[in-house]
C-alpha cells in the first residue's frame, strides 16, 4: 500500500503544483471547483443519501451555487463565508467531542451531515481563488498554503510510524498518533520558515506566518478526523476509489478543506497588521 500510495502521490503532486503556479485564477477556480462537485458527489454517500437522483440534484445544487459565488467573489460575501468556514472546524471539534452525534442513519442526519459537508468544501474553493487571485505573489501564497498540508500530511504518516504509540482519537481514526500530530507541526513550521524567509518575510512578521501555519496544521488534522468520523458512521474505509491507494477526492482533499480558509483568513489579517 505504501508504495501504490507513494507512486500515486509522485504523479499528482507535479501536477498539482503546475496547476496552482501556471494557471490563471479563472481556469484554477474552474478545476477546483471540478474537485469540490466530485468530493460532495462522494460526500452524499458518506451522509446516508441512497438515492442516485438526489445524489444527482444535491450535486447539481452545489454547481449552481459555485457559478454564483464565482461571480460574487470580490464582494464582501466572500470573505463572510471564508470566516465561516473557519468557525464550522471550531464547530465540528466538538462534533469529535460527541462523535455518536449523527451517527443514526436518519433523514435529518443525512441532512446535517450535507449542510457539513458544504461548510468544509465551499468556503476552501473561495479560500484557494482570493489566494491565488491576489496581486502579489498570489499564485506562491496558494501554493505555500497547500504544500503546509501535503508536507505535514506526510510527515505525520511517517512520524506516527517510527514514534506512534500513544492514539489520538482511537474511536475515530486508529491509525493516527499524538506523534504523529508532533511530526505534522515540526514539519508545517519549517516549509512556513523556508517559505517565509523566500517571500521576503523577516522579523516578526515571519514568525507570525509560522504562527499561521502551525495553526493551519491543526485545522489540517481537525479536518481529517471530521471525515474519518463520518466514514466510520457510514460504515465506508474510503470516500472513493478515484486515487489508487489514496481514496477518493474527499480522503484526498479532506486536509485542505479544513486548512484554506484558516490560512486565507489568516494571512488576510496579517497583511492587515503589518501593511505598511
Amino acid at each position: 500500500m505504501l508504495k501504490q500510495r507513494t507512486i500515486t502521490a509522485l504523479v499528482l503532486a507535479p501536477i498539482g503544483v503546475a496547476i496552482v503556479l501556471l494557471l490563471p485564477t479563472s481556469a484554477l477556480s474552474v478545476f477546483t471547483g471540478l474537485t469540490v462537485v466530485i468530493g460532495l458527489w462522494e460526500w452524499t454517500r458518506m451522509a446516508g443519501f441512497t438515492s442516485r437522483p438526489l445524489r444527482s440534484a444535491a450535486v447539481a445544487i452545489v454547481v449552481l451555487l459555485l457559478v454564483a459565488l464565482w461571480w460574487l467573489r470580490n464582494e464582501p460575501l466572500a470573505w463572510y463565508l471564508i470566516a465561516a468556514g473557519v468557525a464550522w472546524w471550531l464547530v465540528a471539534t466538538l462534533w469529535l467531542r460527541n462523535f455518536s452525534f449523527g451517527a443514526a442513519p436518519t433523514r435529518g442526519n443525512s441532512a446535517i451531515k450535507f449542510l457539513a459537508g458544504l461548510l468544509a468544501t465551499i468556503p476552501a474553493w473561495i479560500a484557494l481563488s482570493k489566494l491565488h487571485a491576489e496581486p502579489h505573489r498570489g499564485p506562491a501564497w496558494a501554493l505555500l498554503a497547500l504544500v503546509l498540508v501535503w508536507g505535514a500530511d506526510t510527515a505525520a504518516y511517517f512520524t506516527g510510524k517510527r514514534f506512534g504509540k500513544a492514539k489520538l482519537a482511537p474511536q475515530i481514526s486508529p491509525n493516527k498518533t499524538i506523534a504523529g500530530v508532533y511530526g505534522a507541526l515540526g514539519c508545517g513550521a519549517l516549509i512556513a520558515a523556508v517559505a517565509g524567509w523566500l517571500l521576503d518575510l523577516r522579523g516578526i512578521a515571519l514568525v507570525a506566518l509560522i504562527a499561521l501555519a502551525l495553526l493551519t496544521v491543526v485545522a489540517s488534522v481537525i479536518g481529517d478526523l471530521f471525515e474519518s468520523l463520518v466514514k466510520r458512521q457510514a460504515g465506508v474505509k474510503d470516500s472513493g476509489n478515484l486515487f489508487p491507494g489514496h481514496g477518493g477526492m474527499f480522503d484526498r482533499l479532506d486536509g485542505v478543506f479544513a486548512a484554506l480558509p484558516v490560512f486565507a483568513l489568516g494571512k488576510a489579517l496579517l497583511d492587515l497588521a503589518f501593511a505598511p
